[in-house]
């Protein structure tokens, strides 16, 4: 089965309406600012995600809290994802 990949349900003719209009709103002078602001945010964001990640790994090492259950339940979740997936395959509408 052949799907096309859409981000938040956007296909990439709605992108480029958006695009457009935002070259039209702010010009050509002001998307690369707005561009690098928007990245710079996104990697501060990664970055703090990864902290608290860490920060959480770390505490529980150190607590000595076993997390093999969290391993067996995503495996279980994955198991029944792909399960329903060969299910719904052929029932599956494309839009």
């Amino acid at each position: 089965m052949i799907q096309s990949a859409t981000f938040l349900f956007i296909s990439g003719g709605e992108i480029g309406v958006v695009l457009l209009i935002i070259l039209m709103v702010f010009g050509a002078d002001k998307v690369p600012e707005i561009a690098r602001g928007l990245g710079k945010g996104m990697r501060t964001l990664k970055d703090a995600t990864n902290d608290i990640k860490g920060e959480i790994t770390k505490s529980v090492e150190q607590h000595g809290i076993d997390t093999s259950v969290t391993k067996d339940v995503n495996e279980e979740l994955k198991k029944v994802k792909d399960d329903l997936e060969d299910f719904t395959g052929s029932v599956r509408r494309k839009f």
